[in-house]
This record gives C-alpha cells, sequence and structure tokens, in this order.
C-alpha cells in the first residue's frame, strides 16, 4: 500500500469523526433542555383550618337496624360462596373452617374437634368472648382485618345488607335463634337520661332552700337579742319606781 491510498484511509477517518463531532454540537444546540430555576412545580393546596385533622375515623355502621328486616333466603345464596369450608347444619362436619350451627352468640373458638388458628384462640380469650351480631358483621366485613393472623382466606363482603342477609341465614340455623338486637337502644338511652337530670335539680332544690333557712335564723336571733333588751329594761325600771313609791307611803303613813 502506497503513501497515497493510505492518506485517502486516513482523510476518511478525519473526515467522519468531524461529521459525528459536529452533528452531536448541532443536536445539543437544538435540543438543549437547561434546568429549571425552580425545580419541579408548586401545587397549591387550600388550607382547611384544621378541620380535617380533628375528625377521627369514621364509626362503622350498625347492623343492629338491618337485621329485622335482612332477607334470609338471600342470605342462602350468599352462603354458597361458604360451602366449600363450612357446612350449617346441626351435627355436620367441620371441613376447612368449622361447622356453623348455631354460630350467634356461641363463644369464639369453641366448636369441639377443630383446630383454630392461634389468632383465633387468642381473640376468644378463653372462651370469653362470643359471636355476637356485631362481632359477626365485623369479622364478615374483614376477616384477617378484624383478627390479625387468621387462617380464613374469606375476603369479606362489603356491602353491609349483604352481611345483613347472611346474619339472619345463620341465625336461622339454630334449635333457638338468638333474639334480635334492639334496633332503638340508643332511643331508650336518651329517655333514661330524663332522670338523671331530674335527679340532679333535685339536689340543686334542696341546695336552694337551705339558704332560707339560713336567712330566716338570723332573723330569729335578731328577734331574740332585741328582746332581751326590752326584758333588762324592765327589770331596772321595775324596782325605781317601786322604791319611791313605797317610801312616800310610808311616810305618810308615819306621818
Amino acid at each position: 500500500m502506497n503513501s497515497f491510498e493510505l492518506n485517502k484511509i486516513l482523510g476518511a477517518l478525519l473526515g467522519a469523526v468531524f461529521v459525528i463531532f459536529s452533528v452531536s454540537i448541532l443536536s445539543d444546540a437544538i435540543f438543549s433542555s437547561p434546568p429549571p430555576a425552580t425545580p419541579g412545580y408548586a401545587i397549591e393546596v387550600a388550607e382547611d383550618a384544621g378541620a380535617g385533622a380533628s375528625e377521627g375515623p369514621a364509626e362503622p355502621e350498625s347492623i343492629a337496624p338491618l337485621l329485622a328486616s335482612a332477607d334470609a333466603g338471600k342470605g342462602e345464596n350468599i352462603f354458597k360462596r361458604c360451602q366449600a369450608c363450612h357446612t350449617v347444619d346441626e351435627g355436620g362436619a367441620n371441613k376447612v373452617g368449622p361447622n356453623l350451627w348455631e354460630i350467634v352468640n356461641r363463644p369464639v373458638a369453641s366448636h369441639e374437634g377443630f383446630g383454630y388458628s392461634a389468632a383465633m384462640q387468642e381473640f376468644a380469650q378463653g372462651g370469653s368472648v362470643t359471636w355476637t351480631y356485631e362481632n359477626l358483621d365485623h369479622f364478615l366485613t374483614n376477616p384477617k382485618g378484624f383478627i390479625s393472623g387468621t387462617a380464613m382466606a374469606f375476603a369479606g363482603l362489603k356491602k353491609i345488607e349483604d352481611r345483613a342477609d347472611l346474619i339472619a341465614y345463620l341465625r336461622q340455623h339454630a334449635s333457638s335463634p338468638a333474639p334480635l338486637p334492639e334496633p332503638e337502644a340508643e332511643s331508650g338511652d336518651d329517655a333514661a337520661a330524663a332522670p338523671a337530670e331530674g335527679e340532679e335539680a333535685a339536689p340543686a332544690a334542696e341546695g336552694e332552700a337551705a339558704p332560707a333557712e339560713e336567712t330566716t335564723a338570723p332573723a330569729e336571733t335578731q328577734n331574740s337579742e332585741e328582746a332581751a333588751p326590752a326584758e333588762e329594761t324592765s327589770t331596772d325600771e321595775a324596782p325605781a319606781e317601786e322604791a319611791p313609791a313605797e317610801g312616800e307611803e310610808n311616810a305618810t303613813s308615819g306621818n
């Protein structure tokens, strides 16, 4: 290879490098994006004067008012999702979960022959906790959220109407169905509060009567004090009047 051909190859390489370098500089100039003066975007949020901070989590809705009108027939259809793990008949076999005969008001983790999880046994507190309507409602809403560590894999029923129908169906499967809770228990508490207010008013009336007695007492004392000087005055005046009178009469009779 002579020097002329070598110069052509080197020239071609240098030309290619020059073109690539020029294109790089040109692209940087065209598509340059300088960093913003203030990174990000400021999002303005209206402040709520701390009203939201004072509000606590909303209390769950009570299922008691819905149980009286719950449809056990719909609850039977809902229970079909549970049949793979539970039986509900009297003397029914345990499956993945325990038999649910007379489950309402039954002590938690108490069905004979079933091995409960440690979390369920801890929640039971030795049988002192029972499956009340409210406990069943909370457990059916979110089993793992209500009893952390439970082996029950059911995701839960989000609609309170579905839970009421299912609990009404389970309630029927008992030799003596548990009585329904009183939905008007709160109004009864309000009625019971009225006598309490009356009882508080009675001591207030007695407290008002006491000052009246104290007011009359000084009056009596004042009268007795005023009467005492009157007696002292009459005692002092009686001898003064009688002594001269007797003296004068004796002197006259003597004379």
